[in-house]
């Protein structure tokens, strides 16, 4: 089978989704189960993967780093107010997270971030509150811990989340800090990748966290199921950019820290293959015609590596075009 071919998808199903084009229920049911179910995308094999996962370093400056190893890129700003993390990771890595930031420094954890609720990125929430740390975050994300969540395309069911990793310090718009001599601005995006997503700026150290609005040299994710909108995902690109210059050191969700070039990289790739499968569709191919005519072929080699394979992001970006 080739990489822009998937398997069929029966006329029920294929007629549903041409009805719920614009609906998070189709996206979810047929697209997560035949495009992203696959072994490696199963939400407790990844939670379970944190066990042995390597995590290394990065310094970036003024006293902050980013972890890299265990679901989504932590963050991490010392200094005299103790250490503030941007993402908990997952909690099966607790022990190998723990003891990098104690080769960071002895500075006590006392502030945590949450760029959205995705379990990857809040898994070790609950272990990072009862080390001392309070927990930050948009609304949103507090109300999708206090509920049943489910992640259709990664077999994801996920109860109610211990009290103890909700954010008790919420904001809706945007929020400023001053830690460490460091001025944080936090702000959210419309819905994008999920409908939680918030940004977090360093200000004097010019460094951008961006959560999952950017998968660094893979093709992202767009949780339709939960909020998610594809025209979002253009939007928070753009501010992305927005926000950036050449200076700044750009840590996204998943994938190497970066800078404005790249991120204009995945910007101008994910506009490119919307606009293609954009006139696909309204043409009238159905989605699986519009996966076999390959609108990410230029791009695969490079972006089709990663969590999510180049058939899955065109049905994605099929699922998000009006």
């Amino acid at each position: 089978m080739s990489r822009c071919t998937i398997p069929p998808i029966s006329r029920r199903h294929f007629l549903q989704g041409a009805t719920l084009t614009a609906s998070t229920a189709w996206t979810s049911t047929v697209l997560g189960q035949k495009l992203l179910a696959q072994e490696i995308n199963d939400a407790e094999k990844m939670r379970a993967s944190g066990a042995s996962a390597s995590i290394s370093v990065e310094t970036l400056r003024r006293n902050s780093n980013v972890l890299l190893g265990s679901g989504g890129n932590i963050a991490v700003l010392s200094g005299r107010d103790g250490k503030l993390l941007v993402d908990a990771g997952f909690a099966t890595s607790q022990k190998q997270i723990s003891g990098v930031l104690d080769q960071i420094n002895i500075d006590p954890v006392r502030h945590l971030i949450s760029t959205h609720w995705h379990f990857d990125h809040t898994d070790g929430n609950e272990w990072v509150h009862e080390a001392g740390a309070t927990i930050i975050g948009h609304e949103n994300t507090r109300v999708r811990f206090s509920a049943r969540q489910e992640i259709p395309e990664f077999n994801g069911i996920f109860p109610p989340s211990p009290l103890g990793a909700r954010p008790t310090v919420l904001f809706s718009n945007e929020k400023s800090l001053e830690v460490n001599g460091e001025t944080l601005q936090l702000q959210h995006y419309a819905p994008a990748h999920s409908d939680s997503d918030i940004s977090v700026r360093f200000l004097q150290a010019n460094i951008l966290h961006t959560g999952d609005t950017w998968f660094n040299g893979v093709y992202p994710f767009i949780d339709y199921h939960n909020g998610g909108s594809l025209d979002g995902m253009l939007a928070a690109s753009a501010r992305n950019l927005q926000m950036s210059n050449s200076q700044t050191l750009i840590v996204p969700g998943h994938g190497p820290v970066g800078n404005k070039m790249q991120l204009a990289e995945y910007d101008s790739m994910l506009r490119d293959v919307r606009d293609k499968v954009a006139s696909l569709k309204k043409q009238g191919r159905s989605i699986q015609e519009t996966i076999a005519a390959c609108p990410s072929s230029i791009y695969d080699a490079k972006w089709g590596v990663g969590l999510v394979p180049s058939a899955a992001f065109v049905a994605l970006v099929y699922a998000g075009v009006r």
